[in-house]
């Protein structure tokens, strides 16, 4: 029997716009195991206060302590150059030169930044003259929000993160990095795209030695699928999504259905990894898909084909002890690639 009672624990949070997923990581000395689990469906005309109260009573948690997500067009994460300095003086510059790069008002949005690894030439040089600097934003109003709906439901919120870099956190927690392998003179470095397909969007972060250098969303997800499921077929949208999932039932309708938004969001995704290897210097070598949407019938094979890269499914709690006896091992198992997010969050148990 595993004893918690001294453990620190976290729930992470992942309130997405059609499912309400929530997991518990409890450390035991500096090993977390996965405590906790518990998910709630959004249904037609149900409320996303419901749906936390239904996921943490399936939960059974030992911890009130929680880290939730944001994300969508109230956040904002931007790539940019800066001089050497100090953290502090760093965040002021960037909160002086904001407007340049926020869509919104200064004020109204918590923002902070990071330095990253600077980047190097074909000679393994850089350039010590800028340093790479991630900036990232949310407005106020969505973080007030959340932090009200996460007391409501009697947790402590203890921080706020963008779902974005839940996914490196996610990661980081399984201890799947590559090791640092020896590389060619001049040869770019290898790099893995982790891509998130949620309900209304997609994910995408890409690691350069465990480290982001490239983030982004893009506006395709499952639920624009079912959408278009639901049209083809003449059926309610939670009807659709249920034949979706049947995989073999009504099968060529769903792949004919879907085949359209499974070519643009490919394509995006072709596009992203393009991008980030032209201006980063890297190596792409994999695709890793997580999220429900990942599970679709034809999916990673759309996107294998689109980037010619390796794509495959990988499962958030590989390399990580599960608490057997507290959890439905099987259930877990078959929702793995959707709590990707989820345990991102509760990642910050370590911190």
């Amino acid at each position: 029997m595993i004893l918690l009672r001294k453990a620190k624990s976290v729930v992470g949070l992942d309130l997405g716009s059609s499912v309400v997923k929530a997991v518990e990581l409890s450390l035991l000395g500096s090993e977390p195991v996965l405590t906790g689990f518990g998910r709630a469906e959004i249904p037609p005309g149900g409320s996303l206060e419901e749906a936390v109260t239904a996921a943490l009573a399936t939960l059974r948690g030992r911890t009130k302590r929680c880290v939730s997500g944001v994300g969508g067009q109230s956040t904002v994460v931007r790539y940019i150059s800066m001089l050497p300095m100090t953290h502090e003086e760093l965040l002021q510059a960037v909160r002086f030169e904001a407007d340049k790069f926020l869509p919104f008002d200064a004020d109204e949005v918590v923002l902070d930044c990071q330095q990253l690894q600077a980047r190097t030439n074909h000679e393994g040089e850089s350039d010590g003259s800028k340093m790479p600097v991630l900036v990232a934003a949310c407005r106020r109003q969505l973080i007030e929000e959340q932090v009200q709906v996460v007391e409501q439901a009697g947790l402590l919120p203890i921080a706020v993160d963008l779902d974005l870099f839940a996914l490196a956190n996610a990661w980081d927690l399984c201890g799947l990095q590559e090791e640092d392998m020896p590389q060619e003179e001049g040869a770019p470095q290898v790099a893995q795209a982790l891509i998130d397909i949620g309900a209304s969007r997609t994910l995408i972060n890409v690691l350069r030695g465990g480290e982001t250098c490239f983030s982004r969303e893009i506006a395709i997800g499952g639920a624009d699928m079912t959408q278009a499921v639901a049209r083809r077929l003449g059926v309610e949208p939670f009807e659709a999504e249920a034949i979706k999932r049947a995989g073999d039932v009504h099968e060529v309708e769903v792949g004919a259905s879907v085949a359209p938004l499974l070519e643009d969001l490919a394509n995006e995704i072709a596009l992203s990894i393009d991008y980030v290897e032209h201006h980063e210097g890297v190596e792409v070598s994999e695709l890793l898909l997580s999220g429900g949407g990942s599970l679709i019938s034809g999916m990673a094979t759309s996107i294998e084909q689109a980037t010619t890269r390796t794509t495959r499914i990988w499962n958030p709690l590989e390399g990580l002890r599960v608490d057997a006896e507290s959890l439905d091992v099987e259930e877990l198992e078959a929702w793995a690639p959707s709590l990707v997010v989820a345990m991102g969050l509760a990642a910050r148990v370590r911190a």
